[in-house]
């Protein structure tokens, strides 16, 4: 590097130091690291925050929606089904495009079809029309999640990926809190379909700032060889095509697969049904069931982040991987339980609390959860195994939506379905560990051993 570090306009910075003086500045600063990975973290959780302000809209307009169109619980159960059944057909797909084209131009494609499908449910006037744009929206929210772990596969070492999801994931729970915000005053100001139109034109500003800012970490002119080093801190691996047959003979890989078709769901649950919960238990409405959503999805956000935290706090005192993700996932199992109970609950806040508390459970849960195809699996592999353990979530998903409209039209209370939420985490955790007993790193080759 120069000796001579000008600015912007040529001249000579700091004039009045010496050569050797002006030398050791330029050393230290290019000695210095950079935290630029954040700005990327950054970029993902804005997406995230917009990926679920579009995917809880049509549930927190369920009631005036239904009304309007005369949906029964099973039609809005359709609905939600199909765009279940896209997104896992999709999710896989995308696993498959992010580890081809790369996470740039892959995440980038993706958010473009989901925003677009988001605007065009207010054109929609009929079951069909609602359900074609849930679909659309499906198809492109299944890659937001494979483009985004891929991402920080690229940008964290391992052991900031857990924390680094956690805090993107964290986008979820916000975009959840701003919904409730920001959609019934649209709704009561300009009608349903505005608020279709305003969030999903607002959210597409995130495109052009995402192709500006996003670059590999070793392309990247924001980026010092300090924090390059920092990031590639991992042995190297070499980042080649793995073959699918390689990819599905392999435990671990449906050791996260399995974890997510039984965890997913619940996450959709949540999102799609807690708002008519709240009317149907509690008998709050459109201009009423803010703060309570507000308040869960905050204290979901504190999952989120803590989740990943504790795990890397574990690792830091010199605990495996395996034993710090685990025990993680199994407090995060434990702290789950109570949703038996909220059903029966006449007291709307401690209804809350254990739901918030349940929610706070999943995203903790789920942060380590997904980065278990980065601890064990190659880079090459990465984008794929997210996608077909998104593919499993997404079939999970399809199955509680046709559960809860079946529930909700037999049995009429949620009391049936937040038993499933309860011990869903428990079960998933004993399942991943019988499949993956010690997370060692997986070897991708033909001689490989096989499940």
């Amino acid at each position: 590097m120069s000796e001579q570090k000008t600015s912007g306009d040529g001249k000579e910075l700091f004039p009045e130091l010496s050569s050797a003086d002006k030398k050791r500045y330029v050393a230290s600063a290019t000695d210095r690291i950079t935290k630029y990975r954040w700005v990327i973290v950054a970029l993902l959780f804005t997406a995230m925050v917009i990926n679920y302000i579009d995917r809880q809209t049509l549930g927190l307009m369920k009631a005036d929606l239904s009304e309007e169109f005369s949906w029964s619980e099973q039609d809005y159960a359709n609905a939600i089904f199909w765009f279940q059944a896209a997104y896992a057909a999709s999710y896989l797909v995308w696993g498959r495009v992010m580890d081809r084209i790369g996470v740039r131009w892959g995440l980038g494609m993706a958010f473009a079809i989901w925003q677009i499908a988001h605007i065009a449910h207010a054109g929609m006037r009929s079951l069909t029309g609602f359900i074609i744009a849930r679909a659309a929206l499906g198809i492109g929210e299944g890659g937001g999640f494979p483009g985004s772990i891929k991402a920080v596969a690229e940008w964290f070492p391992k052991k900031e990926r857990a924390f680094a999801t956690g805090l993107f994931n964290a986008g979820t729970n916000i975009g959840a809190i701003v919904t409730p915000l920001v959609v019934p005053a649209i709704v009561l100001a300009w009608g349903w379909q505005a608020a279709f139109i305003v969030t999903g034109l607002g959210g597409l500003i995130w495109l052009p700032v995402w192709f500006l800012l996003y670059r590999r970490p070793q392309e990247n002119k924001h980026v010092s060889e300090a924090e390059l080093a920092h990031i590639t801190q991992d042995p190297e691996e070499p980042e080649e095509k793995v073959d699918w047959r390689l990819i599905l003979r392999r435990r671990e890989t449906w050791a996260f697969a399995i974890g997510k078709f039984l965890t997913d769901p619940i996450w959709w649950m949540f999102l799609f049904w807690l708002p008519d919960f709240l009317g149907k238990q509690h008998g709050l409405d459109l201009k009423s069931f803010g703060p309570p959503l507000i308040a869960i999805y905050l204290i979901s956000d504190v999952g989120s982040v803590s989740g990943g935290w504790l795990s890397g706090k574990f690792m830091n005192r010199g605990w495996s991987i395996n034993r710090s993700r685990k025990t993680t996932m199994f407090l995060c199992g434990l702290l789950a339980l109570p949703m038996v109970f909220a059903g029966q609950l006449s007291n709307l806040w401690v209804a809350v609390a254990i739901i918030g508390i349940a929610t706070a459970a999943h995203q903790g849960f789920s942060a380590n959860l997904y980065t278990l195809p980065s601890d064990v699996f190659p880079r090459g592999a990465v984008g794929t195994v997210v996608g077909l353990g998104g593919m499993l979530g997404g079939i999970g998903g399809m199955f509680m939506a046709q559960y809860a409209g079946y529930i909700l039209d037999r049995v009429g209370n949620y009391t049936p379905i937040f038993m499933v939420c309860a011990f869903a985490y428990l079960i998933a955790l004993t399942v991943i560990h019988l499949l993956m007993p010690r997370m060692d790193r997986v070897i991708l080759e033909p001689s490989t051993t096989t499940v």
